[in-house]
């Protein structure tokens, strides 16, 4: 199995790809020029003395580089081939002088190549003694010759020599300074890698300790805080300065910003109140983007922040979840450039952090809201059954003991009048029975689960005449509770049950009309009496100071189920209890 290789191999590794490609680019343009000066130079080239041995070297060297070629486009060039090559290159050097001409070769220009790829491949020594071997096979050419040199030529060919060496020197100290120069850029992107690896881990280290935090929580203000904090330790880790950063959570309430948390802020910054509207505020809602600021006291908004008239630079984050903006966050510094974009960075991913768990934290809020009213709408049906239970059924069975203990009198001193109170002690016992039989009747009315809504008023209404003279009539058609569902017909059903109640415990009226109707996508449920009337806005006015919780108790069933109840009534005008209920949408035909 092949063992991975580190970041740092690999990038050498594609460095000397690299320098490969570009050798052996410039070895394709030499050759060509060879070809060129072989076919224009009548007594050097293919036309000359030495044609077929040029021809062949040349097609050997077009062979060999294509070959190198392809190892370098499959990604399969050893660095050993580096060196292989050097030495390809250089007898081919030699080798093309000497089948052109010798001393007087046109094809002299090709000896630079060697000399250049050992300065930038090798050492300085590497391209000298490639030179050296190159002049030392120059100048052998001389000796071949059967025709002493004249001394003209003699000094060209040592000038040649020269040039040679020359070249090999400029070449090495050149290639040097490239190595070097390339040696330091690449010592400052590992740097600069590394610098970015240490930002990424300690950003993923805070963030990490932010989210142990606040899954260990789910205090709404917890949260702000800590967002707070781990944002002020995250600038003196990434900047490595201990500066007092301002911080300023801002969160819509209404229309409004508004201050949630702060640090190193007076309590005069605590009350102010912003829209949104203008300056950096703006631009970070709009754009859902942190936003810089220069010299945040001068903002048209955060310039009412006094803490931020001493700050020379400011970031706001906004607080963003999917497309819903809950706030933002302000940080503000005395110094410039410590909003860098790595800690911009972390701040984003902070606030992202912090608005996932705000989110938790307002859901169980509600949650522990909804328990608590849940809980409070019970407690008021228990207090209700209870004054029931005292107002009917106790005072009957109250009764019922003082007539039988009237009755063992009776039959002591007047026998003849029992019989007449035995009769009343019965009907009042059946109609308390009736009574109690009435009120568990209302606690779990069994035929609201099989045949509905409109069943279980009609026996309701059927069960309160038996106890109770005052008429009451239901209006409502064949189905019409069809496209409710089970909890939404309890809910109806408990809440018109209160309305009954109330109307004939203080309106007075003459007679009751319950109505039952949908319209459209609501489910509409009137409870209208024709009796004194009174003011809604007094009555609720004095739930507190009356102790009574009727209305309320409708108002908070109402919002269970999704509904909304109204109160219609005036002094001498009846009253009107109206509901309408959202029908679901596997219960909706549009």
């Amino acid at each position: 199995m092949k063992e991975p290789t580190s970041p740092a191999i690999q990038d050498v590794i594609r460095h000397r790809l690299e320098l490969d490609w570009v050798v052996s680019n410039l070895r394709w343009l030499l050759l060509l020029a060879v070809l060129l000066v072989g076919f224009l130079d009548s007594t050097h080239g293919f036309r000359g003395p030495f044609s077929l041995p040029l021809s062949l070297l040349i097609g050997i060297a077009v062979a060999y580089n294509l070959a190198l070629t392809l190892l370098l486009a499959f990604h399969r060039f050893p660095s050993l081939l580096s060196t292989i090559a050097l030495v390809v290159d250089t007898v081919l050097a030699v080798g093309l002088m000497a089948v052109s001409g010798g001393l007087e070769s046109p094809l002299l220009f090709f000896s630079l190549f060697p000399i250049i790829t050992a300065a930038l491949r090798f050492s300085f020594l590497t391209s000298l003694a490639v030179a050296l071997f190159i002049a030392i096979g120059y100048l052998g050419l001389g000796f071949l010759r059967p025709i002493p040199l004249p001394v003209s030529t003699l000094l060209a060919q040592i000038g040649n020599v020269i040039i040679i060496l020359l070249a090999a020197v400029i070449t090495a100290l050149v290639g040097g300074q490239m190595k070097r120069r390339v040696a330091i850029i690449r010592r400052r992107e590992e740097q600069e890698e590394l610098r970015r690896l240490r930002a990424r881990h300690q950003q993923s280290r805070l963030i990490f300790e932010l989210a142990s935090t606040l899954s260990a929580t789910l205090n709404y203000q917890r949260v702000l805080e800590a967002i707070l904090d781990v944002a002020e330790i995250g600038l003196r880790e990434l900047a490595g300065q201990d500066v007092p950063v301002v911080g300023l959570i801002l969160l819509f309430r209404g229309d409004r910003l508004r201050v949630a948390a702060s640090r190193h802020t007076p309590r005069r910054d605590q009350q102010v109140a912003l829209e949104g509207q203008s300056g950096v505020l703006a631009q970070a809602i709009q754009t859902a983007e942190p936003a810089l600021c220069l010299f945040p006291g001068e903002d048209p908004e955060l310039g009412r922040f006094v803490s931020l008239h001493q700050c020379r630079e400011a970031v706001a984050v906004p607080l963003r979840a999917g497309f819903e903006t809950f706030g933002i966050a302000v940080f503000g510094s005395p110094q410039t450039g410590l909003f860098t974009p790595d800690y911009q960075d972390l701040l984003v991913a902070l606030c992202n952090q912090g608005v996932v768990a705000l989110q938790n934290a307002r859901l169980y809020q509600s949650l522990m809201e909804e328990k608590e009213r849940i809980v409070a709408v019970e407690e008021d049906a228990r207090k209700k059954l209870a004054r029931d239970l005292h107002d009917g059924p106790t005072q009957s069975i109250a009764a019922i003991a003082m007539r039988v203990n009237y009755v063992q009198t009776l039959l002591k001193e007047r026998p003849e009048e029992a019989p007449a109170e035995l009769e009343r002690i019965e009907e009042l016992a059946r109609r308390t029975t009736k009574e109690i039989r009435h009120m568990l009747f209302t606690l779990r009315p069994l035929i609201l689960e099989t045949h509905g809504l409109r069943a279980a008023l009609e026996q309701y209404i059927a069960k309160r005449m038996e106890t109770d003279p005052l008429p009451i009539r239901l209006e409502a058609p064949d189905g019409v509770d069809g496209r409710l569902d089970k909890d939404q017909q309890g809910t109806i059903f408990y809440i018109i049950e209160e309305a009954i109640s109330n109307a004939r415990k203080h309106a007075h009226a003459s007679q009751i009309v319950v109505r039952l109707r949908t319209q459209g996508n609501l489910f509409v449920a009137e409870v209208v009496d024709d009796g004194v009337g009174f003011d809604p806005r007094v009555l609720e006015q004095g739930y507190e100071e009356r102790g009574s919780l009727g209305m309320l108790n409708m108002r908070e069933r109402a919002e269970l189920a999704g509904g909304k109840l109204t109160i219609i009534s005036a002094p001498g005008q009846g009253a009107t209890v109206r509901l309408e209920v959202p029908l679901k949408d596997e219960y909706a035909r549009g």
